[in-house]
């Protein structure tokens, strides 16, 4: 069985050119909603995902509609795959039920992946050139190199708490100790 996903994302738009393009691609049942593609709580596509069966195909009119991302649209795609489940996108000519289409799906998923691993490894270069010029990386210190001496001389002269001096200096009791 063929079954349809048309989602607009305002109400003032409309799904008639999807739902007719979806009706000529051979779906009987169509499931419509409005809501953001990046929201990935989206109550029509989740019945959807529900109602398909092993054998069936879920038709969408354009790939952008299924997701707002890639990940988040070769997430899908891969976990109709594992329960027998088909995709159709009619404006990108991706089928999945076919070996060509599963080519191009798989293309797109190897082009995700580099992508990630390109961040990644762009993201470890900068860390590691930040690093080389000595800045320093991650949370700023809670406490001044001059806070702690003067909480080690207030400490020294037994007269405050640790908490009265945490107060005094602005930090937190934890904070102090750490720095201690």
């Amino acid at each position: 069985m063929r079954v349809g996903y048309a989602r607009v994302s305002t109400a003032e738009q409309k799904t008639g050119l999807q739902t007719d393009a979806l009706t000529g691609a051979g779906c009987e049942r169509i499931f419509e909603e409005t809501a953001s593609g990046a929201q990935r709580d989206r109550p029509e596509l989740m019945k959807a995902l529900e109602f398909l069966r092993e054998g069936d195909v879920l038709v969408v009119w354009k790939l952008d509609r299924l997701a707002r991302s890639l990940r988040q649209l070769i997430e899908t795609v891969e976990d109709m795959q594992t329960r027998g489940i088909g995709f159709i996108s009619i404006t990108e000519g991706i089928d999945t039920t076919s070996a060509g289409g599963k080519l191009v799906f798989h293309i797109f998923g190897a082009l995700a992946e580099f992508e990630r691993e390109m961040i990644q490894e762009r993201t470890k270069a900068g860390l590691k050139a930040a690093k080389g010029r000595g800045q320093r990386l991650g949370r700023p210190a809670a406490m001044t190199d001059t806070q702690i001496k003067m909480a080690r001389s207030m400490k020294a002269a037994g007269d405050l708490s640790a908490a009265q001096i945490a107060e005094q200096l602005g930090v937190s009791r934890a904070t102090l100790y750490r720095h201690l």
